[in-house]
């Protein structure tokens, strides 16, 4: 459900779509938990993990309406609210990851809301480049403001330095969360670091946008790192996020 709902943004044209397709989620969560689910492969298979895990439906909901929001295709105000979305979308996911994996931890809790929003962050940021191509910014306008960094500025693709200390700005942020959520690891249970295992990803784009200078249009931002793999085959063995 979750992929399917962040496809919704870029593949209508109408808003108005859009709409009907986060209200067609809405009403078949609902039937889901009157246990009547649609007639639908997506449905059905969502209707067997929510008996089987007990699944919470608000972080159901919340995703869906917190993607209904974001139809209106603007800007973040301000970090504070992309920090919000991410934590209503990717935090929301986690947990009920968590409860799939049969957690009911406070400290996980705890540590999924950190990796949420430094996900959330990481991928507006990732995504930057492909917006721009779009004539489209997202990256929060008082940060932008501060470094005079205008839309067209991010929209003709520039490299100079104060689009580069937007980018040094945003992407501290979220290495301050992937911060918070690894002060919990000693008091997580070790049931739930499957869950958290995109730290990897993560930790590696900020690794490698510190490396070009916090270039994010820098090419070598587009390449996947061939060592990923390892790199979370070595995570799940120590048991470590």
């Amino acid at each position: 459900m979750s992929n399917w709902l962040r496809q919704v943004k870029d593949s209508v044209s109408q808003k108005t779509i859009g709409l009907m397709r986060m209200q067609f989620w809405k009403t078949t969560v609902e039937e889901i938990y009157r246990d009547d689910p649609p007639v639908q492969p997506v449905s059905a298979e969502l209707w067997r993990a929510v008996k089987k895990h007990y699944l919470t439906k608000r972080w159901m909901l919340r995703i869906i309406s917190e993607r209904e929001k974001d139809l209106e295709d603007r800007a973040y105000r301000n970090l504070q609210e992309l920090e919000a979305y991410s934590e209503n979308t990717q935090s929301s996911l986690l947990y009920l990851l968590l409860e799939s994996l049969g957690v009911k931890d406070v400290h996980a809790d705890h540590a999924a809301s950190h990796i949420g929003k430094a996900q959330g962050i990481v991928t507006c940021l990732r995504a930057t480049p492909y917006h721009s191509s779009r004539r489209k910014v997202y990256l929060p306008m008082d940060i932008c403001m501060l470094h005079r960094a205008s839309q067209e500025d991010f929209i003709r693709g520039s490299r100079e330095q104060n689009v580069r200390d937007v980018v040094y700005d945003i992407a501290s942020q979220a290495h301050v969360h992937l911060q918070h959520a690894r002060s919990f690891s000693k008091n997580i249970p070790a049931s739930a670091f499957p869950a958290f295992l995109q730290t990897v990803v993560l930790e590696d784009y900020l690794q490698r946008v510190r490396r070009v200078d916090f270039d994010a249009f820098h090419p070598s931002l587009q390449k996947r790192n061939p060592l990923i793999p390892i790199q979370l085959y070595f995570r799940s063995w120590k048991k470590t996020y």
